[in-house]
């Protein structure tokens, strides 16, 4: 199965500033992602879809190619799929590569190792699917919804409370983390979705769902990668 890596990854963001190359631990927060996908041995190639010019510097800098991304496809409107599609089919015709799945990795979500990578895309050929996501196990917690003014507990009830270890019954619920998407080509250029069709996951800690929106997620995740020492493999320049 040839795979692709592609990371969308636009220059415009309001939380942070210049979010995509903000520094963490050292480095441009997407030359992480870059690293990971390098390290990465099943893959045929690492693109960024950017339409900023220096984040395709460091991007390069870091060891991935570059797709030039279309200002439509990059306003705060446009959806991922539409960048991602359109990096595929730029690879496709312009180099001259087929794909038979993509990798869309979120740049924005450090927290990942080489190693899940490797077994996602283990997994998602043994097992004939058509899609697959990161997603961490919610086990046992309770979890609420509001339906207008009106509060609802979703995953149990209330008036007869279960233990934590009994919450989740015969069904598991997963949070889907973003981190990344393993979706087959012809699925994705037909529904523009990156899910769909046989769908599995690959089951990551919860504390690896953390993503960097607000400037204080920069010191979360900081610490996470201290703590579980992807801070001690750096990604390296080419």
């Amino acid at each position: 199965m040839r795979t692709i890596a592609i990371i969308p990854a636009r220059g415009g963001s309001k939380g942070i500033p210049r979010k995509n190359i903000i520094e963490l631990c050292g480095h441009p927060l997407i030359a992480w992602t870059i690293g990971c996908c390098r390290e990465c041995g099943s893959l045929e190639g690492i693109y960024v879809s950017t339409d900023d010019g220096e984040i395709a510097g460091v991007s390069r800098r870091y060891g991935a190619e570059v797709v030039e991304r279309p200002a439509e496809l990059a306003t705060d409107t446009a959806d991922s799929e539409s960048a991602v599609i359109h990096a595929l089919e730029a690879v496709e015709t312009g180099l001259g590569k087929r794909a038979d799945a993509v990798l869309f990795l979120q740049a924005t979500s450090p927290l990942r190792e080489a190693s899940e990578l490797e077994g996602a895309l283990a997994k998602f050929q043994e097992e004939k699917l058509d899609s697959l996501f990161s997603a961490a196990s919610l086990g046992g917690t309770f979890v609420w919804r509001r339906d207008g003014d009106r509060m609802e507990s979703w995953n149990y009830d209330f008036n007869h409370r279960k233990r934590r270890q009994d919450i989740e019954g015969g069904a598991r619920q997963y949070v889907e983390t973003g981190s990344f998407y393993i979706t087959r080509t012809q699925l994705l250029k037909e529904r523009r979705n990156r899910l769909g069709g046989r769908i599995g996951i690959w089951e990551v800690p919860m504390w690896k769902r953390f993503e960097i929106d607000e400037p204080e997620d920069l010191r979360i995740c900081e610490q996470f990668m201290r703590l579980y020492k992807i801070a001690e493999r750096p990604p390296r320049e080419v």
